[in-house]
């Protein structure tokens, strides 16, 4: 009986399934190039013809790119094609490319993405100067920074976290690929006489709002200025 179970398993069987496991990672790849933005693992399943390992799927694409013109590079959970960051210098910089940061506003995205969740008052005490609120103005209008939730303290103050985008903007797949002590130092970006205590926090690893976080509603949108208030009406 064993035997004829063994003999009901042919080799047209297995090609069927290589073929149908072929035709998943077309799908993917497919998904992937016509989306400008990163695509999402569980967008990808929901549109495979059965259930597949996508990750699995994704990775095996990544290394077939590896050594291309285009790479296959993930965000997160998701997955985007990037021009290789050794050929970036042929491309044709974008006139409408965001213009280059002040000082003020890359000492500001550097505090959210090392110290997020975190408020505007604590961002100013780091920094030790006011923060204008057309600094916070730019880094949200080029997507790289985003309203997280309100804090549970007095005066309820906003969070401020970073954004898939400012990922994807500066090749990183999580915020624990943020360059540390040495890589900074090494960069030059850190004096060599830095105080012997000094760390730099490790940043959130995830969306979900913190213990001290409240979710902001739809008030809070309104308040913050954000949405027109749903009562009223426009002239």
């Amino acid at each position: 009986m064993m035997e004829l179970e063994e003999q009901d398993i042919g080799p047209e069987d297995v090609g069927n399934d290589a073929a149908v496991e072929t035709e998943a990672e077309r799908i993917a790849e497919a998904l992937v190039f016509a989306s400008a933005q990163p695509v999402s693992e569980s967008f990808i399943a929901d549109r495979l013809p059965r259930d597949f390992d996508v990750r699995a799927i994704m990775l095996r694409l990544k290394e077939q790119y590896a050594h291309r013109g285009v790479n296959l590079v993930q965000v997160e959970d998701s997955w985007a094609f990037r021009t290789a960051a050794d050929l970036s210098f042929v491309i044709r910089r974008d006139e409408n490319e965001v213009k280059k940061l002040s000082r003020a506003a890359l000492e500001v995205l550097a505090i959210i993405a090392y110290h997020q969740p975190v408020t505007r008052a604590e961002i100013e005490d780091i920094r030790g100067v006011q923060t204008s609120r057309g600094t916070l103005d730019v880094l949200m209008e080029a997507g790289w920074v985003r309203f997280r939730g309100r804090r549970r303290t007095p005066g309820r103050p906003v969070t401020l976290g970073t954004t898939r985008d400012f990922l994807d903007h500066f090749g990183l797949e999580e915020l624990r690929d943020l360059p540390g002590i040495e890589e900074l130092k090494g960069a030059g970006l850190l004096s060599g006489r830095i105080p012997a205590n000094f760390n730099i926090p490790s940043p959130t690893m995830n969306d979900e709002l913190t213990e001290d976080e409240d979710p902001i509603t739809q008030l809070d949108l309104e308040e913050l200025g954000l949405l027109a208030p749903s009562g009223g009406s426009e002239e």
